[in-house]
């Protein structure tokens, strides 16, 4: 079997990523530079209309919590993400931005979403978040690993940068 060239590797994790989050999309989402930069929940809502790759990261938030009175015109941010099946990680940097656009906010409206928002789409609280994703460093994880770092740690080589080299990659979202 040919060797993974850095590409073929960088676009399987890139659809690991994307195939993972449609499946949970919960992340730990945070701002950098600000006093409250602790990362919290959120859910991941990805507008596919405009895909690319995946699409567009958004995230339902409040104007009164921490994130949204932080965030004014637009902010560094970074977001964690592991997978429900522990298999997918990742690590995204990008610019969180005020997106109040009516028609993605149409678009993205659920029943989950709706139960946090008393007066619905026309909750004045209501602050829909997009995320400008600049890079991803994205990890995946197979079953056996431990077993696969012992024996190569057993033949003299380092079993950490043989499964990096592998299984890790930056990548554009």
């Amino acid at each position: 079997m040919a060797e993974e060239t850095q590409g073929e590797r960088e676009e399987r994790l890139r659809s690991s990523f994307w195939e993972a989050l449609d499946d949970s999309p919960f992340m730990m989402l945070g701002l950098q530079g600000v006093e409250d930069s602790r990362t919290r929940p959120m859910t991941a809502q990805v507008d596919a209309e405009d895909a690319e790759d995946g699409g567009t990261l958004y995230f339902f938030a409040a104007k009164s919590e921490a994130l949204g009175q932080a965030i004014g015109s637009g902010h560094r941010a970074v977001a964690t993400y592991s997978s429900k099946d522990h298999k997918v990680f990742a690590h995204v940097h990008g610019t969180l931005v005020p997106a109040n656009d009516r028609a993605i906010i149409e678009r993205l409206w659920n029943p989950f979403i709706a139960s946090w928002y008393k007066d619905g789409k026309d909750d004045p609280d209501l602050l829909l978040l997009r995320f400008d994703t600049e890079r991803a460093d994205v990890w995946e994880a197979h079953s056996g690993s431990t077993l696969v770092a012992a024996a190569l740690k057993m033949l003299g080589r380092d079993p950490g940068r043989d499964h990096q080299r592998e299984n890790q990659a930056e990548v554009a979202l």
